[in-house]
């Protein structure tokens, strides 16, 4: 004798409902054994939240900082950070960088738009170290880390990057001052002039 197997049930499957960006997952007639009865449940999914470019940028950036302590010699824990290694890992970056940097022995050094390449090396520019610090330190202090021991903040770090920016300024021909704002010209606004008073009026048509 064959054994033929049961039609499947068309309702025990679930179909998904999108209402506007909401999806909606609704299971009806599921039959509970022994009682009979049936039960619907409905599960309702929000969607994604978008984050800023900001954000997103400052998440990459500190998963990249993690994955530096875990590939560092020997590891090093989020709490055993300290400048030094803040110094160490802006250093590892520079191989990675996309802007040249003139030696002091480069015969283009101080220009700023230099006529024939050179074999100095490319660096990360002062601005996206800064940038880049910026972000870290903030991710430190979302992540749980005290504001005083923030090792991003740290002394070394900020000397670092003012070396970086002053010699990038040298190497480059790029000047870093702020450039002073002129004080706005007030401009004189005309007043209409009042008709003269009648008396005065024929006293000059008087000495006429």
């Amino acid at each position: 004798m064959d054994l033929v197997s049961p039609a499947p049930d068309p309702t025990a499957y679930s179909s998904p409902i999108v209402a506007g960006n909401t999806m909606i997952t609704s299971s009806a007639n599921n039959t509970i054994m022994g009682t009979g009865q049936t039960t619907s449940s409905t599960t309702v999914q929000q969607p994604p939240s978008t984050l800023s470019r900001y954000e997103n940028q400052k998440r990459r950036d500190w998963n990249t900082f993690c994955q530096y302590l875990r590939n560092h010699r020997p590891p090093l824990s989020l709490s055993m950070c300290s400048g030094a290694h803040v110094l160490e890992f802006l250093r590892y970056l520079d191989q990675f960088g996309k802007t040249k940097v003139h030696n002091q022995t480069c015969p283009f050094f101080g220009l700023p738009n230099p006529p024939a390449p050179c074999p100095c090396p490319l660096r990360q520019a002062w601005g996206s170290l800064d940038a880049l610090i910026g972000r870290l330190r903030a991710a430190y202090e979302e992540h749980g880390g005290r504001p005083e021991g923030n090792p991003f903040g740290a002394r070394a770090v900020r000397i670092y990057l003012r070396e970086v920016r002053d010699f990038q300024a040298k190497a480059r021909g790029v000047s870093y001052e702020k450039k002073r704002k002129r004080p706005k010209q007030k401009v004189a606004t005309s007043q209409p002039q009042q008709p003269p008073h009648p008396s005065e009026a024929a006293a000059a048509t008087a000495t006429e």
